[in-house]
């Protein structure tokens, strides 16, 4: 659940905070395995409910050598939040005054906390059992306001009662939405009010129990806590428990999905409130004549949110808020790329190659790297909403490398931070003087490792999203890779495939993929369309055939229902491509390939890119007298899914001299993410269209110090 819930919040637009007590520290944060170690350890007798008031007494326990865990309570987790600088926190329910309060004096720590620490609560209301008029008395008491959201109800609105959406009692204040609520606590910190706020989010009516029914089974609850003589902070798991068993579990589900919407709905009001304070940031604001408040730490001002009593940020956020769902999700390696350019002195007499087995003089530069950030950086430059999801370690590249994307202007709500033993992905080139690869070395492990969730980290991004284009490439391990692709094409996304390397590119004919049930032909193809290199292209086609892909039944359906000529096709191959590429047998790969790919960009370097790809029935290129020329086949088979196959050899959009190129490396990239970017348009542009203008943006790459040049923006008007 815990895992769950961050990944909402990531999805949503926000950094998640987890808080607890591990070992005797008080953290704000957590490495995946720790939070998988605090949560086993609940209910054990080392693990502790901790309120303000016991978290001197365990931390100090830590100290003296007893090591305790604990679960932070709404009090204990505002406290600790706002100390890290987090200003928005969702959690299930509120503490309370309870039912006969007013003799036992049993009121939550949780109300004095709310009336003296500036942090925003998004709750469910508290806990249906309590005394809700008294628990609203004495918050105004302490000064703290309570808001409902009204989410399209109108006149009076109850103030809810956790498992149901009204209460009885009329809520004291009512706002519109999330950007209300943000906009409440922006002013809340301009006025410098050190109290916090509550905002109550009413579970969805689908989840809600019937009150009068939920207030029977209360009165009973109460009545047993009564008879077991349990009292103090025994009192309330003690009604929890009953309350499960008299609703025979309907609580559980409930419980769940309100917490799971109050996390929604705490993420957006974090993402509105960091939007509000980013654009207000050098501005005298009239709406207060108070000082300005002193400049917090930045991470203060980013949508941090916590979501006790499982929470943690382990990576930080751009300061601009995420957009909102993309058109595509990039799944892809994100690296570091240090250049080392060998610069000898200048008296030396050596050549213009480094020297091995010593230490040379050379101009070391730092960049971004990786496929899939290639890939979303390509698509961001030209106005294409994108996300990359990947994965960095807890190490000084992987801080780099976010903080780099965020000056980029690249979302990072998709970028996990894995545990321990992994590394964040680094690339090293050794040039020489003519800045020609003289040796390199890459580390591209981290996303090869097994021990990643997609369930838990990623699935969520592709559910909330429901991109129309989603970009794999191949650095993922195989089990991973198939869970990118199955389940993007599941949800209605057409799914690019980049090979990254000819070793890689066979991950989609080799287990976990391969069999006839994860790996069909058409119409049930996974992959729409693959950009590899003729290197990669031919590793393709050996895969598949190793595999025994290319001797399937359904295989060979596909392939008879093309029309291609039994006499042979090679001069017609000849007359569309050339003699050396039919010779190299580009084109037969690329053919044989269609029928699990039904679109192939290969990329040849200065020969330019060939399009291979099968035509559906009633495709206006079977019929164009300017396409005839590039139609390889025609069905005559009466087949509803095959038309025919067109294949078109596109030249290079300019002759580079070699003095002019300065860096082939995201070359082929450039190419792919433009590509995207216009196929992603609400409107986009036909393919062969596309594919001129993605070779002109190769050139400017080509030309760039950058593995992406910036100035490919200038193409974004013509996509």
């Amino acid at each position: 659940m815990a895992s769950h819930l961050e990944s909402l919040v990531r999805v949503h637009g926000a950094v998640p905070a987890t808080i607890g007590v591990l070992h005797g520290v008080a953290r704000v944060g957590f490495e995946p395995e720790e939070l998988i170690e605090l949560i086993s350890s609940a209910g054990k007798p080392e693990t502790k409910k901790l309120s303000r008031r016991d978290l001197g007494y365990i931390c100090g326990l830590g100290i003296a050598g007893r090591k305790l865990n604990g679960g932070t309570t709404v009090a204990g987790t505002m406290f600790l939040a706002h100390l890290a600088g987090i200003k928005v926190f969702a959690t299930g329910g509120l503490g309370g005054v309870h039912r006969g309060g007013e003799n036992s004096m049993d009121i939550s720590a949780d109300l004095t906390e709310l009336g003296r620490t500036p942090v925003a609560v998004i709750s469910s209301g508290c806990k249906s059992f309590l005394d809700i008029p008294r628990t609203l008395e004495y918050l105004e008491t302490q000064g703290v306001g309570v808001c409902t959201f009204a989410d399209g109800r109108e006149s009076k609105i109850d103030f809810p009662a956790f498992w149901t959406r009204d209460s009885g009692i009329l809520s004291p204040l009512i706002i519109k939405d999330e950007k209300e609520a943000a906009a409440i606590i922006y002013a809340q910190s301009a006025l410098q009010l050190s109290s916090g706020m509550l905002f109550a989010n009413a579970i969805a009516a689908e989840d809600s129990i019937d009150k009068a029914e939920m207030d029977n089974i209360i009165v009973q609850a109460i009545h047993d806590a009564g008879r077991a003589r349990a009292s103090g902070s025994d009192i309330t798991p003690f009604v929890l428990g009953s309350i499960r068993k008299l609703t025979e579990g309907r609580s559980l589900p409930a419980n769940k999905a309100l917490v799971e919407a109050n996390v929604i709905r705490g993420t957006k009001v974090a993402v509105e409130l960091a939007r509000i304070e980013i654009s207000r940031e050098d501005r005298t604001d009239r709406h207060f004549t108070t000082n300005k408040p002193s400049k917090k730490p930045s991470f203060v001002s980013q949508p941090f949110i916590n979501t006790s009593p499982e929470a943690v940020p382990s990576s930080v956020t751009s300061d601009s808020p995420a957009n909102d769902c993309p058109n595509v999700i990039v799944a892809g390696s994100l690296a570091i790329d240090l250049s080392c350019d060998f610069t000898p002195w200048s008296d030396s007499t050596t050549t213009g190659t480094p020297q091995a087995h010593t230490s040379n003089p050379a101009t070391i530069t730092q960049s971004l790297g990786g496929v899939g950030q290639n890939l979303a950086t390509a698509m961001h430059y030209l106005g294409c909403p994108v996300r990359l999801c990947s994965a960095i370690a807890h190490d000084v590249a992987g801080s780099t490398a976010l903080e780099m994307l965020v000056k980029r202007g690249l979302q990072t709500c998709g970028i996990t931070t894995v545990g321990q033993g992994t590394r964040t992905a680094q690339y090293v080139a050794v040039n020489d003087t003519e800045k020609e690869l003289v040796l390199a070395m890459a580390d591209m492990s981290i996303l090869e490792h097994e021990n990643i969730d997609f369930d838990t980290v990623w699935k969520s991004h592709l559910d909330s999203c429901k991109p129309k284009w989603l970009v794999v490439d191949a650095n993922w391990n195989p089990v991973t890779l198939k869970k990118w692709i199955t389940t993007g094409k599941s949800l209605g996304a057409k799914v690019a495939f980049e090979p990254v390397s000819a070793a890689k590119s066979t991950r989609i004919f080799a287990p976990p993929f391969g069999y006839e049930a994860d790996l069909a032909t058409i119409p049930n193809h996974l992959i729409d369309l693959a950009a590899p290199n003729e290197i990669e292209l031919l590793s393709m086609y050996s895969g598949a055939k190793t595999a025994g892909l290319l001797d399937r039944q359904d295989w060979w359906q596909v392939i008879n229902a093309m029309g291609m000529s039994s006499s042979g096709s090679r001069d017609k191959l000849v007359s569309i491509t050339n003699s050396t590429l039919v010779d190299q047998g580009v084109p037969q790969q690329s053919i044989q390939l269609l029928p699990f790919i039904p679109c192939l960009l290969t990329k040849l370097g200065a020969q330019g890119v060939l399009l291979t790809q099968l035509l559906r029935p009633g495709d206006d290129r079977l019929t164009s007298p300017k396409s005839s020329r590039y139609i390889l086949s025609r069905s005559h088979s009466g087949s509803e899914i095959v038309g025919g196959v067109y294949m078109r050899l596109f030249p290079s959009a300019e002759a580079v001299p070699g003095s002019q190129i300065v860096s082939v490396n995201g070359v082929g990239d450039t190419f792919l993410g433009i590509l995207i970017a216009g196929l992603a348009k609400e409107d986009p542009k036909n393919l062969m269209h596309l594919i001129d203008i993605a070779q002109k943006g190769s050139v400017m790459s080509l030309k760039s110090k950058d593995a992406v040049s910036s100035e490919i923006a200038g193409l974004r008007s013509i996509i």
